[in-house]
């Protein structure tokens, strides 16, 4: 009898920790990690010289396109529209937007919307260096781009989102924000639920600040506190360059502002002091900090998580 009794408390003891350990790994999805490596990867062929730079209108970015839309099937993120190709409306060449969407798991939020983009053109070629034309583009904004995959790749697999999720690779930003131009005003047509827009711009380097990154349009919403209490810390902060440039006004976060007049702002790490690559055929894979990027994006992927899943709006514009 002592000894089963024994048995029954080893068995007891085994049984909670198999529970306990289950419940741990249901609760923590989003301690994934994302590994530098995987970012470079991506990066290596985005900003590689077999694309020439990206450029709207070319064979280059429309490999780009293939390329990220094969990682999207593969995750469980499916096509918004018919396609993952929204073809623009006002270029005059051909050139699409890739957008595909996580519908969220909450039968009444997911019917509100969180746009997380990243513009993956470039300008194709530059003033040449030593015979190099290529502008690769890796931090302008393969850069972006990449995080945005990770995030479109991890709300593909795991599903943890109430709202639901559009991933969006712009094109023809380079030609004066047409692709977030254009998809802005076709979903303002449509009617589209949208709760608040995320950008990603140049994150391939870090900064000498207290922050890991800035927030453009800074005092414009709440959503640097909200990210900030999401993070548990200060991951974005205020830049006065950002200010000073107008850099609001100057990514794909502003026609989503100007459209929806809701909170829809960029995260960067280009803070004009520490990457004199801008526009420049140098802006190689070389100069990327795939660690740094893999923290930014290991650092947002719980907060975009509960940015989709809090029971109320918590993001709002400020008053004036």
């Amino acid at each position: 009898m002592k000894k089963y009794l024994i048995a029954l408390s080893i068995l007891a003891i085994a049984c909670k920790t198999t529970t306990e350990s289950t419940s741990t790994e249901k609760t923590s999805k989003s301690a994934s990690v994302v590994s530098a490596v995987t970012i470079e990867k991506n990066l290596s062929f985005l900003a590689s010289d077999e694309l020439k730079g990206r450029e709207a209108g070319t064979d280059g970015i429309n490999s780009a396109a293939a390329y990220i839309e094969n990682i999207f099937q593969k995750n469980g993120v499916k096509s918004y529209f018919e396609s993952y190709h929204d073809t623009l409306t006002n270029f005059d060449k051909p050139t699409y937007n890739i957008v595909g969407m996580v519908e969220g798991n909450d039968p009444t939020l997911k019917n509100e919307f969180i746009v997380i983009g990243a513009h993956y053109d470039h300008i194709g070629n530059g003033k040449p260096v030593a015979g190099d034309e290529i502008a690769n583009g890796a931090n302008d904004n393969a850069s972006g781009t990449a995080a945005v995959i990770e995030f479109a790749k991890y709300f593909g697999t795991q599903k943890t989102n109430k709202r639901s999720i559009l991933f969006v690779l712009f094109s023809a930003e380079e030609k004066g924000l047409l692709g977030s131009e254009h998809l802005a005003e076709k979903l303002k047509n449509e009617d589209f639920n949208l709760y608040t827009m995320v950008n990603f711009e140049m994150i391939g380097v870090p900064m000498k600040r207290e922050t890991l990154t800035y927030l453009t349009g800074f005092k414009e919403s709440n959503m640097a506190e909200k990210i900030n209490t999401y993070a548990g810390k200060d991951i974005v902060g205020f830049l006065p360059k950002a200010g000073e440039y107008k850099l609001f006004k100057r990514s794909d976060n502003y026609p989503f502002y100007e459209q929806f007049k809701v909170p829809a702002q960029t995260i960067c790490t280009f803070d004009f002091e520490n990457y004199p690559y801008y526009h420049h055929v140098d802006d190689e894979i070389s100069e990327m900090d795939f660690q740094h990027m893999a923290t930014v994006v290991n650092e947002m992927i719980p907060v975009l998580e509960k940015m989709a899943n809090t029971s109320s709006k918590e993001i709002k514009m400020n008053s004036l």
